[in-house]
Order: structure tokens, then C-alpha cells, then sequence
């Protein structure tokens, strides 16, 4: 679940999945095999009797976003910033980033094309990239105002919605749910896939939650765990993972490499196996809320 738009958690997990994606982004790509430019003609160097992966290994080149808070942004203040910061620490590097918005051909025109080795987030299944190890769950969520009638929802299947009016990213996974449950007539829809450098639906349904203007949101959960610990009073995030039958609200999120780079991808699991208490603390400061393979939250 692709990462995923500034609703790529939600693009990751919708085209995807999505994601979500991020997720989503949107990972709408085509599966053109990559040239490598400038690459020289002949045997590829070897480390170790295999050949070489990454174009400067001494340095951790980061597919991303500009502009797509929480996730990341070229101010390095998203928490695929942090978590890049900290792989390249570990592995003894520097980072160096490749933007692109995430959207339709993202894949394409960055770890495609070798401008990058890495995406720091991605939904797990996806056929463009080679998948790591998982390093978090999370699902879609509920978000609205506490002591406005709605404390103690945990479904969208709860009768007290069939009165309210709620945001939803067009084309997610819940949207599907929402329809089930017979929520679509009070329904307000938001723009899936978006220009992240000029607009951001997520923060402006969080807004309209706070204002009044939408009783509930959907939204995946790092972007509604970020956006809803920003207002005040703050705002009541519940995962969605009491739904009966409609798409699956909860998705593993991993990192992206190249079909081809085996090697990668196994230092990157070595990696986050180590690290993981690290990176949930970072992903729990942005307010993501964690799930175990169960749906119990990860608090610490």
C-alpha cells in the first residue's frame, strides 16, 4: 500500500490496493524497463561476486514527494524524511533526494528511470516496485469532533451516520464500505488524485470536520492521524477495522526497490528488522496510528 497525491496513503491504498496510497500515490505506471543513464558498456563491477545495484552506494537516493505532508515535503519535514534520515545514518550515508508528484508515472520517472533507489513507502502487493518487509500497518479511519454524539463509533455500519454528513476521498476502499451502509446520499466526495504542489484534499476535509461543514471524515490513517492531532481541540481518529465484507480497510506498508535489486532489498530488511522500535517511534510522533497484524493499536 503505495504511498499514496497528498492522499497517496489514500491513492496508495486505492490503486493498490489504494494504497493507499499514498497512497497511497497514485502508481499508475508503466513497466518499461529501466535504462540506467550513462551506464558503461560491459561487465558490471561486482562487491562480494554480485553485481553492483545502486548507482552511489554511498549515498541513500530517496524517490519523493515535494509537497505531500505527513509523509514527506522538500523541507524534509514528513516522516519519510525522518525515516530516510535514519536509514542513511544506520547505513552509513548520505540522502539525496529525487521529487516527483505522486502521481501518474512516479514510478516511471524516478526509480524506473534510476534517478533513486528507494521509495520509503509503498503498499505491499504492488507489482511496480519489488516490495522490503513491511515496517508498518495502518488502515483507513473515522475522524470527527468529540462530544458531538459520535464518541464510541467504531464502524461505518453504526446507525447514528445514516444523519450526518461525511467526507470521503472518491474511488477509496471505504466509499465502497459507505454505499453498503447506505451513506452515499449525505456523502461529500474529495479529489483522489490532485497536484500535491497546489492543493491538499486531506487537510481541507480535516478543516471541514473542525468547522462544521462535514460531521465525519474518511481518510487513511497517517494523513488523518496528522492532520487531527494539528487542531484544537483535537480530533478523534478510530481505525476502521471492525467492517464486515467490502475492501479491506487495513494495508502493510513497506519500501519500494527495483524489481532486480535483490541485494537492496535484503539490506533494507536486515535494516528495518533492527530499527523497527526506531521507526515506529517516529511514525507515532506524526500521530500514525499503528496496528499489529490482530488490528491492536501500537502504542509505543
Amino acid at each position: 500500500m503505495a504511498r499514496i497525491s497528498t492522499l497517496r496513503g489514500a491513492a496508495l491504498a486505492a490503486v493498490v490496493l489504494l494504497g493507499a496510497a499514498q497512497t497511497s500515490g497514485a502508481w499508475a505506471q508503466d513497466g518499461a524497463t529501466p535504462v540506467v543513464p550513462g551506464a558503461p558498456a560491459g561487465e558490471p563491477e561486482t562487491v562480494f561476486g554480485e553485481a553492483i545495484e545502486l548507482i552511489d552506494p554511498n549515498v541513500l537516493r530517496v524517490c519523493a514527494d515535494p509537497r505531500n505532508l505527513p509523509f514527506s515535503n522538500q523541507e524534509g519535514e514528513g516522516f519519510e524524511n525522518k525515516i530516510a534520515d535514519l536509514v542513511a545514518e544506520k547505513l552509513g550515508k548520505s540522502v539525496s533526494y529525487t521529487w516527483f508528484p505522486m502521481a501518474t508515472g512516479f514510478v516511471r520517472k524516478t526509480l524506473g528511470e534510476h534517478r533513486c533507489d528507494v521509495i520509503i513507502g509503498y503498499a505491499q502487493g504492488d507489482e511496480l516496485v519489488q516490495n522490503t518487509n513491511a515496517y508498518y500497518r495502518t488502515a483507513y479511519t473515522l475522524v470527527f469532533k468529540p462530544g458531538n454524539g459520535l464518541d464510541g463509533i467504531d464502524s461505518l455500519a453504526d446507525p447514528r451516520l445514516k444523519e450526518k454528513t461525511i467526507g470521503i476521498v472518491a474511488g477509496t476502499p471505504p466509499a465502497s464500505n459507505m454505499a453498503q451502509n447506505g451513506l452515499m446520499g449525505r456523502a461529500r466526495p474529495y479529489q483522489l488524485m490532485v497536484d500535491t504542489r497546489i492543493d491538499s484534499p486531506a487537510a481541507r476535509m480535516v478543516q471541514d470536520v473542525r468547522d462544521g461543514t462535514i460531521d465525519v471524515a474518511v481518510l487513511w490513517g497517517p494523513i488523518a492521524g496528522y492532520y487531527a492531532t494539528k487542531t484544537e481541540p483535537k480530533l478523534t481518529v478510530v481505525p476502521l477495522v471492525k467492517e464486515n465484507g467490502g475492501p479491506r480497510m487495513a494495508y502493510r506498508i513497506t519500501m519500494g526497490v527495483r524489481p532486480s535489486d535483490q541485494n537492496w532489498k535484503r539490506e533494507l530488511n536486515r535494516l528495518l528488522t533492527r530499527s523497527q522500535a526506531e521507526i515506529n517511534a517516529i511514525l507515532l510522533d506524526y500521530g500514525v496510528p499503528l496496528l499489529d497484524e490482530r488490528d491492536q493499536p501500537i502504542t509505543q
